[in-house]
C-alpha cells in the first residue's frame, strides 16, 4: 500500500505543479479568460487517465490466465521504463519547468483556444496515463485486493492538496530535494514491479526458467504475515524469487540507483552563466510577458527614453577622453 501511496503521491504531484504553473501565470499575467479552456484540457486528461484504468482492469478479466500474465508482464516492463525515464526527466528539468511551460503557453496563446486545450490536456495527460499504468501494475503484482488502490487514491489526494497549498503560498518546501528521494524511492519500487513483471512472462511461457528457484524463505518470513506484507506492499518482495527475477531485479536496481545519484545528474540553472566568477553577467533575456527590460548603469529611466541625463554623461566622456588624448584644454 505504501509503495502504491507513494507512486500516487509523486505523479500526482507532478501534475499539480504543472497545473499550479499553467494557472498562476494566467492569473498574473491578466489573461483569465483562457482559464476555462485550460481547465477544461486538465479534465479531459483527468477522464482519459481514469478511463485508461478502468480498461486495463476490467478488459485483462476477461482474458486467459496466460494472456493475462502476458499482458500484465509486458505492460510491467512499459511501465518500469516510462517511469525510469519520468524520474530522470525530472531530475534533471525541474529547474526549468516553469519556463518551459511558459513557454508552450505563450505559444498557445497565439494559436488560439484549441491550442489551450491541448497544451494542457498534454501536459497534465502524460503523467495521468504513466500514473494510471504504474498503478495497475503495481497493484498487480501486490495481488492484495484493493489497498493498492486506496494507498494510491490517498497519494493523488495528498499531492491535489498540496498542490493547492503551494499555489496559495502556504507550503514551501524543497521540489529538488523532494524529488530526488522520492525519485529514489521509487526505483526501489520500480525494481520489484520489473521482477514481478518477468515472473509474470515466465508463468505465460513466454520466459524459461519458471521452477529455477533463486532461495526460498518462506518459512522465516511467510508471505501472509505482516511483515511479509509490508514488504510486499513496499518492495513487491516474493519470498521464493525464481533465478531471472533476482538477476533481473539486481541489474535493474543496482546501475539505474548509482547513475541516478551520481553527481552532476542535476542540469545547471540557465539563469546562470557558465562562464568563470569573473566573468560579466549578461542582462536578462526580455520573455514574451515582460513590459520592461531593466537597462544596466540606467538611472530610473524608462527603456527607449533616452533622457537629457543620458547626453550630458555621453558628451561628458567624450570630453574626458579628449583631456587624456591631448592633454591640453583647447
Amino acid at each position: 500500500m505504501f509503495g502504491n501511496y507513494l507512486i500516487g503521491l509523486r505523479e500526482g504531484l507532478e501534475a499539480s505543479l504543472v497545473v499550479c504553473i499553467l494557472i498562476a501565470y494566467l492569473v498574473k499575467t491578466g489573461r483569465r479568460e483562457a482559464l476555462r479552456p485550460v481547465w477544461l484540457g486538465i479534465t479531459l486528461a483527468v477522464v482519459l487517465s481514469f478511463a485508461f484504468g478502468a480498461a486495463l482492469q476490467f478488459g485483462s478479466q476477461t482474458l486467459t490466465f496466460e494472456a493475462q500474465e502476458a499482458l500484465g508482464g509486458s505492460l510491467s516492463v512499459i511501465a518500469v521504463g516510462l517511469v525510469t525515464w519520468m524520474v530522470f526527466w525530472m531530475r534533471r528539468t525541474a529547474r526549468h519547468l516553469k519556463k518551459e511551460l511558459h513557454g508552450k503557453l505563450d505559444a498557445a496563446l497565439q494559436m488560439g483556444t484549441v491550442a489551450l486545450v491541448i497544451t494542457a490536456f498534454l501536459s497534465v495527460g502524460r503523467e495521468g496515463l504513466e500514473t494510471a499504468l504504474f498503478v495497475w501494475t503495481a497493484a498487480q503484482s501486490a495481488n492484495d485486493g484493493v489497498r493498492p488502490l486506496i494507498g494510491a487514491l490517498l497519494g493523488l489526494l495528498t499531492a491535489v492538496a498540496l498542490g493547492w497549498l503551494f499555489y496559495r503560498g502556504a507550503v514551501r518546501i524543497n521540489l529538488a530535494k523532494f524529488f530526488t528521494w522520492t525519485g529514489g524511492m521509487l526505483v526501489v519500487v520500480a525494481a520489484g514491479v520489473l521482477a514481478y513483471g518477468f515472473h509474470d512472462l515466465q508463468e505465460a511461457d513466454l520466459l524459461p526458467g519458471l521452477a529455477s528457484q533463486a532461495f526460498d524463505i518462506s518459512a522465516q518470513i511467510p508471505a501472509d504475515s505482516w511483515y511479509g506484507t509490508l514488504l510486499k506492499g513496499i518492495f513487491n518482495f516474493q519470498p521464493d524469487p525464481t533465478v531471472l527475477q533476482v538477476t533481473v531485479w539486481a541489474l535493474y536496481l543496482i546501475p539505474t540507483l548509482t547513475i541516478f545519484f551520481a553527481p552532476g545528474r542535476v542540469a545547471p540553472n540557465r539563469a546562470t552563466p557558465a562562464a568563470a566568477p569573473s566573468a560579466p553577467v549578461a542582462p536578462k533575456e526580455p520573455e514574451p510577458h515582460d513590459t520592461q527590460v531593466a537597462v544596466p548603469g540606467a538611472r530610473n529611466t524608462d527603456v527607449g527614453s533616452g533622457g537629457d541625463g543620458d547626453s550630458e554623461r555621453v558628451h561628458d566622456g567624450a570630453r574626458r577622453e579628449g583631456d587624456a588624448a591631448g592633454g591640453v584644454d583647447g
